[in-house]
Formats: structure tokens, C-alpha cells, sequence
């Protein structure tokens, strides 16, 4: 099955305010593995770059002003992620600003049924939690040290990660849970140790038992035979 892992980068928090996209970022996975596939864009926002979503993501409104208009790469991002499920964290939010830029680009906008919310599945495993990106990177281990700012394809990959091990990591249909292995191994019962009811008799001949009686005591001195011998005499 093929999923997108997705991201964005925003002036702001509210598109009904103004706030527009500044970058995308989506990474293809196929079966829950990673392709090499990704889709990366910068996109002007027409405004200025608020102080606070500077020091988030580090994108001045100067480094976006030479960068092409949502309008302009609407099509290639509609082509990347084609009809494939999206992976996103806090999807409501990214599909909003989507959205948003999809109508004023003329474009039909995508059913919110498309997202599969990380954040959602992160709160219902981890009640009570702090389930951010960087929480769940440090819960699950993953190195999220290269992360200064925000950035939307960075943010892609490590969602990346964080998504296979909400599913149980690499190898999500073989994680089992103990008890339910417990019950649907089958239970072995162990047998009693059954004895003889009457011990074996010697299978040695008189004449072989001669002979290892003179090999014994050709080996002079005291030997383990010997004293065998002797703690059965006793």
C-alpha cells in the first residue's frame, strides 16, 4: 500500500487570518518502508514572515520572495501524492493550509478522510503523554538532533519513524503481544518420568567382566574402577 508522509511550514497558525503555506514537504512510503520518493517545495507566501514563525522554521519572507506561488506547483504536489492515504502529525492543521491554498488556486480541496492523524494515534497509545514530534522521537529513540528549525521534509522523515513505530516498528505484523502468544501457543504437557518396574539385568558375560577386572588392576595404584568397586562392596 502506498502512503505519504507529509508536512508543512506556515507564516502562522490560522489561514482564516491570513497565514499562508511557505514550504511542503512528503516522502513516500510502500508497505511501510521508505522508497527514496519525496517532494519537496519552498513557496512564496505574498506577506511578510511574522517573528514568531521565523524563529520556528528559520524561512525569511527575503529567501522566499524568489520562490514560485502555491498556484504555480499545485499540480506537481496534486501529482506526488496522487489519491494515497497522507500521514501527518496534527493533520487538521496541515490539511487546513492546504486546503486554504487549494481554493484560492482554484483546485478541489482533500476530504480530511485522506489523513491518517499521527497525533491522534500517539494520544490514544499514550493518554496523558506529551506526544509532540521531538516527544515521540525521544519516547521511540529516534535521533531528531539535526532538527535546529522546523523544516518540512526533515519533519517528513522523522514522522516517518515515529509512524512505523506507532505501528509497531519495522516489522509491524510480526509484533505480537505476550499474552495473546501465551494463549495461542500450543501448551505442552509434561509427562511424568515413568520407572521400571524391575531394574535391567547384567548383559556381561563372566568372561568379559574377567577381563576388565585384570585390565583394571594392570593399571596399578588406585583408579575410579577401584573405587567403585569398593563403595558398591560396602
Amino acid at each position: 500500500m502506498r502512503e505519504i508522509i507529509l508536512d508543512t511550514e506556515t507564516t502562522g497558525l490560522s489561514p482564516a487570518e491570513g497565514d499562508r503555506l511557505v514550504e511542503i514537504g512528503c516522502l513516500e512510503l510502500f508497505n511501510h518502508v521508505a522508497t527514496g520518493k519525496t517532494y519537496h517545495q519552498y513557496i512564496n507566501p505574498e506577506r511578510d514572515m511574522p517573528e514568531g514563525a521565523f524563529r520556528v522554521h528559520g524561512l525569511s519572507a527575503e529567501f522566499l520572495s524568489d520562490k514560485p506561488v502555491f498556484a504555480e506547483v499545485a499540480d506537481a504536489f496534486l501529482e506526488f501524492i496522487g489519491d494515497s492515504p497522507l500521514v501527518i502529525h496534527n493533520a487538521s492543521f496541515d490539511m487546513g493550509f492546504i486546503n486554504a491554498e487549494l481554493r484560492m488556486a482554484g483546485r478541489d480541496i482533500l476530504p480530511k478522510s485522506r489523513a491518517i492523524d499521527t497525533l491522534d494515534i500517539a494520544r490514544r497509545r499514550y493518554p496523558g503523554a506529551q506526544n509532540s514530534l521531538d516527544a515521540l522521537c525521544r519516547r521511540f529513540g529516534i535521533d531528531n538532533s539535526g532538527r535546529t528549525y522546523h523544516g518540512a521534509l526533515l519533519d517528513s522523515e522523522l514522522l516517518a519513524e515515529v509512524y512505523l513505530e506507532l505501528n509497531g516498528g519495522r516489522q509491524p505484523g510480526l509484533v505480537l503481544d505476550a499474552n495473546a502468544a501465551r494463549l495461542t501457543s500450543p501448551q505442552v504437557k509434561a509427562e511424568p518420568t515413568r520407572q521400571r518396574p524391575k531394574a535391567l539385568g547384567v548383559r556381561l558375560t563372566a568372561a568379559e567382566i574377567a577381563a576388565h577386572d585384570a585390565f583394571v588392576a594392570s593399571l596399578g595404584g588406585e583408579t575410579l574402577w577401584q573405587a567403585v568397586a569398593a563403595d558398591k562392596a560396602d
